[in-house]
């Protein structure tokens, strides 16, 4: 259940809501296009399970307008249909939202609103998607829904690779942050813990805040737990659900830790390469904006400059290259770049974009190790690498 927004929270974009909005931005159009055509109707859904207002009152766009934007533009250009839902549980909030929406509707954009909790329209929203793509967005400002309820949508209703689902939640780590102090305190409350055992599925979260309230646990043994809670929860949704899941971290900054995990569900390698090449787009976007209202505040840097997204990638290249090699001995033959995302980028999956691969790529053939270099293939993560051994 989402605890809502107050105060100013609607008044401008906050920092993590500028990498989560960019990256959605991102990312929502690539689903859109590379699921589309696996449908006779051409059609997608698309459900913003905690929609807040729609919009800023700075008139910035929020997620639904997002969305919205995406499905107006999807419309007209590609004649593809985004089936658009809306969930608001707060009437102020969803009053405005309900306005967004209809400047939209007027434009022939299929969107619906309803007032309540995600979860009371989950299952019309799974029935209404048979036999068409659908995307998940869930982002509440606390809790997000149990993960037997999560696993019984992504296992069971919609398991199958095609026609594809995808889940983007927020995990908050604030929230595990706080229940985590109910797990040391003696008064701790039962009935809080207890609804993250549902959001966990399970007790086994308690276990990490119980050894770091030992006597001897370590300093920072606290914040430890909060990461590993979070990893755990991760891992315990890809085995549930058998898809690929990968979480990244949102702050306000470079020297706070995070407010929140943005969990990212996929069964397709192409959804996973194309996250890693959003992801590290939001991440350069979300520096540019943190710099500017820096300087526009007459701030001094308190922290270093930005890392240089050039001399990250200067970095990356020859450790994809070694990736590279290393999977074209062991596979010994032809290795299609898209099939195997997470191993080719290993730690610098969601840091670079998509370019450092073919850069990889040019920089084993200029080494000798291949024949390939991408020459030719437009799309980088179509590009097949062949052994050495395999030329004539």
């Amino acid at each position: 259940m989402s605890t809502g927004t107050g105060g100013d929270y609607w008044a401008d974009k906050a920092l993590p809501s500028v990498f989560k909005h960019e990256l959605l931005k991102r990312y929502m159009p690539q689903f859109g296009g590379m699921t589309a055509s696996q449908t006779r109707d051409k059609r997608v859904v698309y459900l913003d399970g905690y929609a807040g207002e729609g919009r800023y009152e700075n008139g910035d766009p929020a997620s639904a307008e997002i969305a919205l934007r995406v499905a107006s533009h999807f419309r007209a250009r590609h004649g593809i249909t985004v089936e658009c839902f809306f969930t608001e549980a707060q009437q102020k909030s969803f009053d405005r939202l309900c306005q967004v929406i209809e400047q939209y509707r007027a434009g022939g954009v299929l969107a619906h609103a309803r007032r309540g909790e995600v979860d009371g329209v989950l299952d019309s929203v799974v029935q209404r998607a048979v036999g068409a793509p659908l995307f998940l967005f869930l982002d509440p400002c606390g809790l997000v829904l149990p993960q037997d309820r999560l696993v019984e949508v992504l296992a069971r209703q919609r398991c199958e690779k095609r026609p594809p689902t995808e889940l983007l939640m927020n995990f908050s780590m604030m929230a595990v942050w706080r229940l985590g102090g109910h797990v040391r305190s003696p008064r701790g409350n039962e009935r809080s813990l207890q609804r993250f055992d549902e959001v966990c599925g399970g007790t086994w979260w308690r276990e990490y805040f119980a050894e770091a309230a030992a006597p001897r646990a370590k300093e920072g043994a606290a914040e430890d737990a909060i990461e590993a809670v979070a990893a755990e929860y991760s891992r315990l949704l890809e085995e549930r659900t058998g898809m690929f899941v990968r979480s990244v971290a949102v702050s306000h900054d470079p020297h706070k830790r995070a407010v929140y995990r943005l969990v990212f569900a996929t069964r397709s390698q192409y959804g996973l390469w194309v996250f890693g090449d959003s992801v590290a787009r939001a991440r350069d976007e979300w520096w540019k904006t943190l710099d500017a209202r820096e300087e526009s505040e007459g701030k001094l840097a308190l922290w270093p400059m930005r890392p240089d997204p050039k001399e990250i990638t200067e970095r990356a290249v020859p450790e994809i290259a070694k990736n590279l090699e290393k999977l074209l001995l062991r596979t010994r033959g032809p290795v299609r770049l898209v099939d195997h995302t997470l191993e080719i980028f290993g730690d610098f999956y969601g840091q670079v974009t998509e370019p450092a691969a073919r850069r990889a790529v040019q920089r084993l053939h200029g080494e000798g190790k291949t024949p390939s270099d991408g020459v030719g293939v437009k799309r980088t993560r179509e590009i097949k690498v062949f052994p050495r051994s395999l030329v004539a």
